[in-house]
């Protein structure tokens, strides 16, 4: 099953047309990415932030339609591979049917040493179920 994070266009992502400012996607792919470990994954990034870091270390991105000041837009996240120290995940965000844009980014567990990892093993076995889901 994939993991809904509405998103309500706010003011601060707008540029002076009203419309998205595309550079404030990448947050919002980052507050969905923040929620999922949160709310689906039962890891919240505070807890997770002092033991490792997950930074994206590659991200593609498709923008199909502006999204505008008030919209409600729903970001839906897909876990699509999952290896030792890496997790692909794919976006779709849409506003009803209309879709805004999809990505596509890869993250990376990273120990403390600044060296990547392996995941930590609940940790794991959650992003395992995950992914699983969706294959």
């Amino acid at each position: 099953m994939a993991f809904d994070y509405p998103q309500k266009v706010l003011f601060k992502y707008c540029d002076p047309a009203g419309i998205v400012f595309y550079p404030r996607y990448f947050e919002m792919i980052n507050d969905a990415t923040e929620a999922l470990f949160d709310q689906r994954l039962q890891c919240p990034w505070e807890k997770l932030h002092v033991n490792g870091n997950i930074p994206t270390v590659e991200i593609t991105t498709r923008f199909t339609a502006p999204s505008r000041h008030g919209d409600d837009m729903t970001i839906r996240v897909v876990g699509t591979r999952l290896g030792r120290t890496s997790l692909s995940l794919a976006f779709q965000a849409s506003c009803g049917s209309e879709a805004r844009f999809s990505a596509a980014s890869t993250l990376v567990y990273v120990a403390k040493t600044g060296r990547p990892a392996p995941w930590p093993d609940p940790l794991h076995a959650a992003l395992s179920s995950f992914v699983g889901e969706n294959a």
